[in-house]
């Protein structure tokens, strides 16, 4: 971690990639493309964006920080202009998906809260309200 990390924390694309990459060595994601998006906000509000592309899907699944210095993530499956008619077999591989992304976010989100917290620039809960010497 950086010493000069600012205030708040930033994640930078390469800390978010080390983190996918971490959990892609104990899961495969059934074959979905993992990417980083490069950061391109000028005043460091920018705090990542992962996007899941399962293999053989037009489908794709974003994930980021609710918002700026905000350490818990969401999903968001975009719209389409049409609708999607597909069988049993082919729901339960989009549930089987959206699965993945969950435990894929829930991990950024928790490797987040684990980093913001080592940061030292965030309080915890047990400091509130407490002077400081």
């Amino acid at each position: 971690m950086s010493t000069d990390a600012g205030f708040p924390p930033r994640r930078s694309r390469e800390l978010l990639q080390s983190w996918v990459d971490d959990y892609l060595q104990t899961s495969t994601l059934n074959g979905a493309r993992i990417d980083v998006a490069p950061q391109d906000a000028e005043d460091d509000t920018d705090t990542g964006l992962v996007i899941m592309r399962p293999k053989g899907s037009a489908l794709s699944v974003y994930m980021q920080p609710r918002g700026f210095d905000d350490p818990l993530w969401e999903l968001t499956i975009p719209s389409r202009d049409y609708d999607v008619t597909m069988s049993a077999l082919e729901l339960g591989g989009l549930a089987s998906v959206v699965l993945d992304a969950a435990r894929l976010c829930t991990y950024l989100q928790f490797r987040s809260l684990e980093w913001d917290r080592g940061s030292g620039r965030h309080r915890t809960s047990s400091h509130v309200g407490v002077d400081e010497e």
